[in-house]
């Protein structure tokens, strides 16, 4: 089982590898790191306000504490001690809040100062991995179509392959429909098979066979008389493949016969 789900890896390793492209990969990345950096400033946004409402809470328990100052002032003024101690009394409730609202306010601002240093530090990282993956997609893209273009002049590519393996069949097809269509025109030719497509003529073919048969009788006679079997062929006289002329003869024409009296021969 251990060595089948490594063979199962390794080709799922290999398939995976082929179908990978590095410039996906790379958008991929830098998708990424945006959707990291905009968190990041989401959260610095979220504690700036956080920091924000302390600061207006605190503005409000401060002019809250002026006014009970006011008010003590003015219960003196009017003799009224017991009303001034009163305000007083409500001022210092205040004084704890604020105490601890500050404190707040100062932890917030130094998480809101971490987090836009932080913020500002990614930042500078992601514009230097956008710069740098241009520059690598640019690169992958320039050798993969100097990759296509040597495959395409060595033939060695897969398009090319199938394009050179198409234009052998089609050699190789019309090799050998010329060698059919020769070996066709040769059997016709020696009379082996016969031609349908047109009316077939007996007389003509009777005297093509008869007007081979001297010349093949010649080259015999040649041959023989080459090996010393034979006499020198005789030439054909031109007339004689249309007939046979009779020979003269020199004979003297026999005389008539004497005429008898009475005109009886």
């Amino acid at each position: 089982m251990k060595r089948m789900s490594m063979i199962f890896k390794s080709k799922a390793n290999k398939a995976l590898d082929k179908m990978e492209d590095p410039r996906e990969t790379l958008d991929y990345s830098y998708q990424r790191q945006l959707e990291m950096l905009q968190k990041v400033r989401r959260g610095v946004a979220d504690v700036a306000t956080s920091r924000k409402r302390l600061e207006l809470q605190i503005n409000g328990l401060e002019r809250e504490q002026d006014k009970r100052t006011e008010q003590a002032k003015k219960a003196l003024q009017v003799g009224r001690e017991d009303m001034a101690r009163e305000a007083l009394s409500r001022k210092s409730m205040l004084e704890s809040q604020l105490t601890d609202l500050r404190a707040q306010y100062q932890q917030l601002q130094g998480e809101e100062e971490k987090l836009t240093l932080a913020s500002q530090r990614l930042q500078a990282k992601v514009d230097s991995f956008r710069t740098r993956k241009e520059t690598i997609k640019a690169t992958y893209t320039a050798a993969e179509a100097q990759t296509k273009i040597n495959e395409a002049f060595t033939g060695i590519s897969e398009e090319m392959g199938d394009v050179g393996l198409a234009i052998q069949r089609a050699e190789e097809k019309t090799e050998n429909m010329k060698a059919r269509a020769g070996a066709i025109d040769e059997l016709l030719a020696s009379g082996a098979l016969e031609d349908f497509s047109g009316p077939k003529d007996d007389i003509q073919a009777e005297l093509d066979r008869m007007n081979s048969g001297p010349g093949v009788d010649l080259e015999l006679e040649a041959l023989k008389a080459e090996l010393g079997q034979g006499p020198a062929p005789k030439q054909l006289n031109p007339g004689a493949q249309q007939g046979q002329q009779q020979p003269r003869h020199d004979t003297p024409q026999q005389a008539p016969w004497p005429q008898q009296p009475g005109g009886a021969q």
